[in-house]
C-alpha cells in the first residue's frame, strides 16, 4: 500500500502541486528503496541472532514513525525523511519473512514465495483504489489518503502479537556463519545479485512512477497501477503450476521477455491500448521478485538469510538509483516515452543472462543426475 500510495503523491508533491521537479521527487521517493537495503543489510544478519519477531516489530516501530513523517512533510527533505522510515520498515519485514516462509516450506520455496509476494502487488491493488477513490473521487485530502495506511499497520501487529514463530533455516540446518558468509562469494549467487539489480529496477523503477510516466497516455494511471498488480497478484497465486512446467531458470527467461515486449508496448499505445500494453508487462514482471529469492533459497541455501537480504537489499538499492534518471529524462525534452525505451535496455540484458543461466542450469542439473 505505501508503494501506491507513494506514488499518487506524485502529483501532490509534483511541479503542478508543492512544486518539486520530477528529478527532485525522484531523490525524495529514492530513500523508499535504499532505506529497504539499509534494513535488509542490518535485518538478514540479526533475524538469526534476534529472531524473526523481534524484526518485525522493529518493521512496526519504522513504519508507524514514517506514516506521521509524510502526513507532516511539505518539502523535499521531509518527504525523504519520511520515506526513509517507511522504505527501512519495509527493509525489515522483508528481512524477516522471507526466511520465514523458507523456513516454513524448505521443499516449496518458489511456490510459497511467489504465493506469499502476493500481497505486494495486492497491497499495491488496494493502495491504488484507495488513493484513487479518496482523492480523485471523494476529494479528500492527500493527509486522509496516507493516513490510511495505519489501518494494515494496526492489523499486521495484532496478527503477530503473541504468536510462535520458527527460527530461520539455516539454524535449523546448523549452518556456520563463516560458511554463511563464504557461501555469498560464490559466482552464481554473484550473477543473481547482478541479475536482480536489473529486474527489480525493470518492474519498480516502472511501476513507482507510473503516474508521470501515462499521465500523457491515459487519464488514470493509478487505475492502470492497480490493473498491473491485479494481473501479478493472480499469476504469482498460480506460481506453483509454473514452477513445475519451467523450473525458476525457465521463469525468469520468459519473464524477461514479456516485460521486454510490454515496456516497448507502452511507448507506443495510449488509451484503451495502454491496459494491453500493461498487461504484457504485468506476465512479465509478475514472477520476477519471489522466483529471484526462490532461486536462491532453493539453489543457493547455504547463503540463508543474509543471501536473501543481499538480493532484496541490491535490488530496492537499483531502483533507488534509477528513479532520479528516469525524472531526469523526464524533465528533459526527451520525456516519458524516451524514459520508457531507456528502460526497456534492461531486460533486453536479463534476455541474454537469463539464457545463459538456462543452459548452465541444465548441465547443472545434467550432472547431477549421472
Amino acid at each position: 500500500m505505501t508503494f501506491a500510495i507513494r506514488a499518487r503523491l506524485e502529483t501532490v508533491f509534483g511541479p503542478e502541486g508543492v512544486g518539486l521537479s520530477l528529478e527532485q521527487i525522484g531523490y525524495a521517493f529514492a530513500p523508499a528503496f535504499f532505506g529497504f537495503t539499509i534494513a535488509m543489510i542490518i535485518g538478514g544478519p540479526l533475524v538469526d541472532l534476534l529472531g524473526i519477531k523481534k524484526i518485525t516489530w522493529m518493521a512496526f516501530l519504522t513504519h508507524a514513525v514514517g506514516i506521521v513523517l509524510t502526513i507532516m512533510a511539505g518539502s523535499m527533505t521531509s518527504l525523504f525523511i519520511a520515506t526513509l522510515f517507511i522504505g527501512i520498515g519495509n527493509g525489515f519485514v522483508e528481512a524477516a519473512l522471507n526466511p520465514m516462509v523458507a523456513s516454513m516450506y524448505p521443499d516449496q520455496k518458489t511456490k510459497m514465495l511467489n504465493r506469499f509476494h502476493v500481497w505486494f502487488p495486492g497491497g499495491i491493488v488496494i493502495g491504488s483504489l484507495v488513493g484513487w477513490l479518496v482523492m480523485d473521487v471523494l476529494g479528500l485530502s492527500w493527509q486522509i489518503m496516507v493516513g490510511t495506511l495505519f489501518i494494515p499497520l494496526v492489523l499486521y501487529g495484532l496478527l503477530f502479537m503473541g504468536q510462535k514463530i520458527p527460527v530461520t533455516e539455516r539454524v535449523q540446518l546448523g549452518i556456520s556463519n563463516k560458511k554463511m558468509f563464504s557461501s555469498v562469494l560464490n559466482p552464481l549467487f554473484l550473477f543473481m545479485v547482478f541479475c536482480m539489480f536489473l529486474t527489480a529496477a525493470s518492474e519498480l523503477g516502472t511501476t513507482q512512477r507510473i503516474e508521470s510516466l501515462l499521465k500523457e497516455s491515459v487519464s488514470a494511471p493509478l487505475l492502470v497501477l492497480a490493473f498491473i498488480n491485479g494481473i501479478m497478484a493472480l499469476g504469482r497465486l498460480s506460481a506453483g503450476q509454473v514452477v513445475h512446467k519451467l523450473k525458476p531458470s525457465g521463469m525468469l527467461l520468459y519473464s524477461a521477455i514479456f516485460t521486454f515486449v510490454g515496456l516497448w508496448l507502452l511507448t507506443v499505445t495510449s488509451g484503451g491500448m495502454i491496459f494491453v500494453a500493461a498487461a504484457v508487462f504485468a506476465v512479465g514482471v509478475t514472477f520476477f521478485w519471489p522466483t529471484m529469492l526462490g532461486f536462491v533459497a532453493e539453489y543457493l541455501p547455504e547463503t540463508g538469510a543474509i543471501g536473501l537480504s543481499i538480493m532484496g537489499g541490491a535490488g530496492m538499492f537499483s531502483v533507488s538509483l534509477v528513479l532520479p534518471f528516469m525524472g531526469r529524462l523526464m524533465d528533459g525534452a526527451s520525456g516519458p516515452g524516451e524514459a520508457l525505451r531507456t528502460m526497456s535496455i534492461l531486460p533486453a540484458i536479463l534476455i541474454v543472462a537469463f539464457l545463459g543461466l538456462n543452459f548452465y542450469m541444465k548441465k547443472r542439473n545434467s550432472k547431477e543426475v549421472a
